[in-house]
């Protein structure tokens, strides 16, 4: 069983070569990436996620939309453990795996072997768990003798390959991806999506920042759509979708009010 609860999130990031005096103690919406303000010491603070309430459950895929600076990475990341909240309760009961970024402790002066046991490291896998799984990853990776050079001999397909083929060797309860991976040449990119897919089905939680109105219907049941750090509107992704893709300006925090209730209404 996997669960995901927050109550009340809110997340800031304090600026600390910046003054705070000229803002008032006072947040203030800006365009993009969540709201300006200053803490009791007078720093400027970014408040990225404002008040977030949801809950995710067991079987469900959510998508998280808006527009570039809306807090959908701050929030996966928050999920992740990157991030503690500020303020709020987040309950995340359940193994996370994240496929944020998949690259992440790859050693470019390491050979490709070497790599594959540093990134299950960060994966949370022990080595006894790696060496079990380190022949499907060679294979799958499609290095060949490869294998044992440096990563920094690769060509930059090759690297996305060695990391896909390590990363999604883990079947975690809950899986945090930022947007659909698409990696290699035509013939790697079915095999991979073949194994994304594979994956997903057998997540307990999915949850996926993506811009794509295709993959959210195909593959999720519910959609959170963040505005500035706060939940614009939350749920079926059916309804959601047809809000917020028909809005003026899509994933640009713009759009016309209509059936679904925005959250915090009755």
């Amino acid at each position: 069983m996997a669960h995901i609860e927050f109550r009340n999130v809110s997340i800031d990031f304090p600026i600390y070569n910046a003054s705070g005096r000229s803002l008032k103690k006072r947040l203030m919406q800006v365009a993009t990436g969540g709201q300006l303000g200053a803490d009791e010491q007078g720093r400027v603070v970014v408040r990225a996620l404002e008040n977030l309430n949801f809950s995710i459950n067991d079987g469900d895929r959510v998508a998280l939309v808006g527009h570039n600076g809306a807090g959908k990475s701050t929030l996966l990341r928050l999920l992740s453990g990157v991030y503690r909240p500020s303020s709020g309760i987040a309950v995340v009961d359940g193994e996370v795996g994240s496929l944020i970024d998949i690259s992440l402790g790859i050693d470019p002066e390491a050979s490709g072997r070497e790599n594959i046991f540093f990134r299950g490291a960060l994966l949370g896998m022990t080595k006894a768990q790696v060496k079990e799984k380190l022949e499907g990853i060679i294979e799958f990776s499609e290095l060949g003798d490869f294998i044992d050079m440096p990563v920094r001999t690769y060509s930059t397909g090759m690297h996305l390959r060695l990391a896909f083929a390590v990363s999604t060797v883990v079947r975690p309860n809950i899986l945090l991806m930022d947007e659909w991976l698409s990696v290699g040449d035509e013939g790697f990119k079915i095999k991979a999506e073949a194994r994304l897919t594979e994956l997903v089905q057998a997540t307990n939680i999915l949850v996926i920042a993506t811009h794509s109105h295709h993959m959210i219907k195909a593959t999720c049941n519910r959609v959170i759509w963040l505005e500035h750090g706060k939940i614009r509107m939350e749920g079926p992704a059916a309804e959601i979708c047809d809000q917020y893709f028909t809005s003026p300006v899509a994933g640009d925090g713009a759009g016309p009010s209509g059936a679904s209730v925005p959250v915090g209404a009755e």
